[in-house]
């Protein structure tokens, strides 16, 4: 396993020291029609499916044919209900269903690595030690992407769900070009989508542990 070294800032955008990258996650070959197929994966399930339409034994009309088939000089005519006619049936329309898509374990995996390793390969990632605010305050947010140079959509990944996480997440709540994401739940989607991922050493290890070689059988959380 070969690693990488990248440089380690602080919340203050100061140079503390590097870190080492393992090269099995950020130093792969993109493969851009997995990543692709990630993407279809997650628009597909995203998908609510419950679109629907009634059909002529739905509507509300009588079955009555309208009137006898011959001399009078009109179109034959069948219901009401007939799917052509102003407020009858939808031939042929669509019903709730479920567009859901799956990918193998593997393949999902290698697409976020791939998806990492293009940021990497970019310098959109940044690395920091930690992330700690005293309490949730917009501008504590906006002081850390200004310490890192960071303009654009920023992707914050976070370790867990415990309070400190939280108050990070709220500080950065108001502010529409930054989202915070568990390191469990990284995706193709939200990694290519931001300009800038800040990833803590906390959530590094998180990564580490699903995406690494020899991870666990425990997977990613995908937006499925």
């Amino acid at each position: 396993m070969q690693n990488m070294q990248a440089t380690l800032y602080n919340q203050s955008g100061e140079q503390v020291g590097t870190i080492e990258l393992n090269d099995y996650i950020f130093g792969v070959e993109p493969n851009v029609p997995l990543m692709h197929q990630y993407l279809v994966m997650q628009a597909a399930n995203a998908r609510l499916g419950t679109h629907n339409t009634r059909g002529r034994g739905e509507v509300r009309g009588s079955s009555k044919k309208l009137y006898r088939q011959k001399g009078t000089g009109r179109a034959r005519q069948g219901t009401v209900r007939a799917p052509h006619r102003m407020g009858g049936g939808i031939a042929h329309g669509p019903h709730p269903r479920s567009y859901r898509l799956n990918m193998p374990r593997k393949m999902r995996r290698l697409a976020v690595r791939s998806a990492l390793s293009v940021k990497y390969a970019a310098q959109q990632i940044h690395f920091v030690d930690q992330i700690s605010f005293e309490r949730p305050r917009t501008k504590d947010a906006v002081a850390l992407l200004a310490a890192l140079g960071i303009t654009g959509k920023t992707l914050i990944v976070v370790d867990s769900k415990n309070e400190q996480n939280q108050i990070v997440q709220r500080s950065a709540s108001n502010l529409p070009h930054v989202k915070t994401l568990l390191a469990g739940y990284l995706n193709v989607r939200d990694l290519l989508h931001h300009d800038h991922i800040v990833l803590p050493q906390a959530a590094m290890s998180v990564v580490e542990g699903i995406l690494g070689q020899g991870a666990s059988a425990a997977t990613l959380s995908e937006e499925e």
